[in-house]
């Protein structure tokens, strides 16, 4: 697949360690499990599923200096074009998870993403990409509030079309909904699971959360697992992409890989609907391997 323009992909760069117990978790002893060591982190997985599937795609974030060059080698192998910056004072954030079925739990320790300053992202970096995306993650790190409002004017300056995956509804809860939107305000693209949409909208329908952040996003699309997507545009009746059912391996990255279809797709010209049905057929394939990134 080639993919024209250039899409720019900031934020967190992660090492995963995922755990898939053998049998029902037993407190206070000794419970057999797999345990495997993965690079992670939500942006960086859509950056590295965007190369994959051959977009051209730059990634600039923030991690461990000792981890630079082996992070940096991982993305670069599927195409990312890399801008790493090494802190030498935070390691590299670490989140633990426990995958069980379709079910994940994260233990979450975000290192050097927390002190990473979004004013830091190059100008001419922005000037070049046609699409920025970031995730939740960057939003809600305490240095980081100011600069995400400055980082989206900067981004519509130069014509960009920003893209933002809330990343998880309990951080968002935690955070507060009101201060998380006004932050995100200019934002092109919201990227939304179930959880997220409904927490955010302040209700618990999906389909009704869905319509009703388009007040606030010109597009608005949902992921519900199984039962498909939502796709709202502002002004437009909303529309239900069904999926292919999947026997999962692992769910780790599956709305990262579901980012990177969409955003490739839409940079290719296709329609919103033609764009989740993209991402739907891309996480599809990230759903039957271990780990949040291409096999």
């Amino acid at each position: 697949m080639t993919v024209a323009g250039v899409v720019l992909v900031v934020g967190d760069v992660i090492d995963d360690i995922i755990v898939r117990p053998q049998r029902a978790i037993r407190h206070d002893t000794d419970t057999p499990a797999s345990i495997e060591r993965r690079p992670g982190g939500s942006a960086a997985n859509t950056a590295a599923w965007l190369g994959s599937i051959g977009a051209d795609v730059h990634f600039f974030g923030r991690l461990g200096a000792a981890d630079v060059d082996r992070h940096s080698a991982e993305l670069t192998r599927f195409g990312v074009s890399t801008h790493l910056v090494g802190d030498t004072e935070h390691p590299t954030g670490t989140i633990v998870i426990l995958v069980e079925g379709e079910a994940r739990t994260m233990l979450t320790d975000r290192g050097a993403n927390v002190v990473f300053d979004l004013d830091s992202v190059p100008d001419d970096l922005i000037a070049i990409a046609n699409y920025l995306h970031f995730t939740g993650h960057t939003i809600i790190d305490e240095p980081k509030r100011d600069a995400v409002v400055r980082l989206i004017a900067r981004a519509r300056a130069h014509g960009v079309t920003v893209s933002v995956d809330p990343a998880t509804a309990g951080f968002i809860t935690d955070f507060g909904v009101e201060q998380f939107l006004h932050l995100c305000d200019g934002v092109d693209i919201l990227r939304p699971n179930e959880d997220e949409a409904c927490v955010l909208a302040g209700v618990n329908d999906v389909a009704v959360a869905t319509e009703k952040l388009t007040e606030r996003f010109p597009l608005v699309i949902t992921t519900c697992g199984g039962k498909g997507v939502l796709v709202a545009e502002r002004g437009k009746p909303i529309v239900h992409v069904t999926v292919e059912p999947v026997h999962v391996v692992d769910p780790t990255g599956a709305g990262d890989s579901f980012n990177a279809g969409v955003l490739a797709a839409l940079a290719n010209g296709a329609s919103p609907v033609d764009a989740a049905k993209n991402g739907a057929r891309v996480a599809a394939s990230g759903l039957l391997t271990v780990g949040g990134r291409p096999a």
